[in-house]
């Protein structure tokens, strides 16, 4: 049965724009990207949306509705009160491009920083060999579909435009954190993590935990243990006394015997 609803949407540019209140007739059990399509296909045409799968895995469809990041696709026009206005707007963090699409291309410029995947070399027979307890672990940093609210909700750079270039956010995080404990990777990427990437400045709010669709627990598996993996490494006198007694090792090997002379 269909009935209507109101919605206040964001439309403009890069120059500005407004919000803009239409009435949209919808049907029960649909979604928000439902009634944002019938928007355009029945009053506004030139209306810029960004979706593609419209099942939650592509993460396409980030809008901001009634204030809070969400996917469209996966928000029920049922989670509103009746009569209740939904308003949508683009990510905040971003720039704007037209309307509801926004320019995010920051998160794939921090993406080329991080050092790719760097494995041991395998087994005599060929293979690569993990524990299951590992695989596991990496699993759930892997569910990631990059729809980017846990970075438009993180205030380190949603309130401080001027951060951006020294911080790499809550996604790349769980990126570095899903290398750094992968058992068969090579390449220490802990100084990265927290000269380049900005680790410090994430100050574990949990906002980006809680918005994550996929569930994926971003703050208490991957930010906070790969804090403290840099903090071992940067900071803990053992691994420091280590490192120091590692290098005079080397400066005190003997100097390669000369071969013997001839008279």
């Amino acid at each position: 049965m269909g009935y209507d609803i109101t919605m206040r949407v964001w439309r403009g540019d890069a120059g500005g724009g407004a919000l803009q209140d239409y009435v949209v007739d919808v049907e029960e059990g649909e979604v928000v990207l439902d009634a944002v399509h019938r928007l355009q296909a029945t009053q506004v045409g030139d209306l810029a949306v960004r979706w593609n799968c419209k099942a939650g895995k592509c993460g396409s469809c980030s809008a901001e509705i009634n204030g809070r990041p969400r996917l469209m696709c996966m928000t029920r026009l049922s989670t509103f009160e009746a009569g209740e206005t939904i308003t949508v707007t683009p990510l905040r963090t971003f720039p704007v491009i037209r309307d509801l699409v926004t320019d995010v291309s920051y998160n794939y410029e921090k993406a080329k920083t991080l050092p790719a995947f760097a494995p041991v070399p395998r087994d005599a027979d060929g293979n690569y060999r993990m524990a299951q307890v590992d695989v596991q672990r990496g699993q759930e940093f892997r569910k990631c579909i990059e729809c980017f609210l846990c970075q438009t909700v993180c205030h380190v750079i949603r309130d401080h435009d001027d951060n951006k270039p020294a911080f790499s956010g809550p996604r790349m995080f769980l990126r570095y954190a899903e290398l750094d404990m992968h058992p068969l990777d090579t390449n220490d990427r802990r100084r990265l993590a927290k000269d380049a990437a900005g680790l410090g400045m994430c100050n574990i709010t949990k906002c980006c935990t809680e918005v994550c669709p996929e569930n994926i627990k971003i703050t208490d598996n991957a930010i906070i243990p790969l804090k403290e993996r840099v903090v071992d490494r940067s900071y803990d006198p053992l691994v420091w006394l280590g490192s120091k007694i590692r290098r005079r090792d080397q400066r005190s090997e003997p100097p390669p015997t000369p071969p013997p002379t001839t008279r």
